[in-house]
């Protein structure tokens, strides 16, 4: 069973930088497919960044050329490198592996 953790967030001003961390425990991490989901205040959660176990990745047309997703599979880690913040960035930021997720971080983006 895989456990997922992430980290990395925090306040930022728009156009800033955050980079988030997703630390996963358990399962066969190098076989896994990841993703990034975010859920604002009041909205639904909605698929940020999708990364298979070969690495190919999907991003929302919403932060496609800001956001880069990653992989480590030798640190099963996995990471979300967020440039060019905008203030609807904001929300909580969660990791996904194979129905499993994380507690999520915040991520803040003030204009």
């Amino acid at each position: 069973q895989v456990q997922l953790m992430e980290s990395g967030g925090g306040l930022v001003q728009a156009g800033g930088s955050l980079r988030l961390s997703c630390a996963a425990s358990g399962s066969i991490f190098r076989f896994n497919a990841m993703a990034w989901y975010r859920q604002a205040l009041g909205k639904q959660r909605e698929l940020v960044a999708f990364i298979s176990s070969g690495g190919s990745t999907n991003y929302a047309d919403s932060v496609k050329g800001r956001f880069t997703i990653s992989r480590d599979n030798a640190k099963k880690m996995m990471y979300l490198q967020m440039d060019s913040l905008k203030a609807e960035d904001t929300a909580v930021y969660y990791c996904w592996s194979i129905g499993t997720w994380g507690q999520g971080t915040q991520v803040t983006v003030s204009s």
